[in-house]
């Protein structure tokens, strides 16, 4: 099944947590937080200006990203567990280190 958002909506799939932290305590399931990074999925075309033309959105395809916690909508697609959230709920994107040496 193919899932496309709509307007300013975009589809994410959380990224999972280290299970240890860096002092080597396994992190047992039950104690656990919700990660607030994924990436995204699928993208919406975008959402109308006052003028009435749609203006797409800055999160593309394939971003990682941060989100608040208690972002989104979860859904469950194709039996996977996603997130469908509004752009304005994106904290940010997360870059790589290889595509800031690209640019420097």
């Amino acid at each position: 099944m193919t899932f496309r958002p709509l307007h300013d909506r975009i589809l994410v799939r959380r990224v999972e947590s280290e299970e240890k932290t860096k002092g080597g305590i396994i992190i047992p399931d039950t104690a656990k937080e919700k990660p607030q990074e994924g990436e995204v999925v699928a993208v919406g075309s975008g959402a109308r200006n006052e003028a009435g033309q749609i203006e797409p959105l800055d999160v593309k395809t394939g971003n990682r990203i941060l989100f608040d916690k208690w972002s989104g909508t979860e859904i469950k697609i194709s039996g996977e567990d996603l997130l469908i959230m509004n752009e304005s709920d994106v904290l940010g994107i997360i870059e790589t280190q290889a595509a800031d040496k690209r640019a420097a």
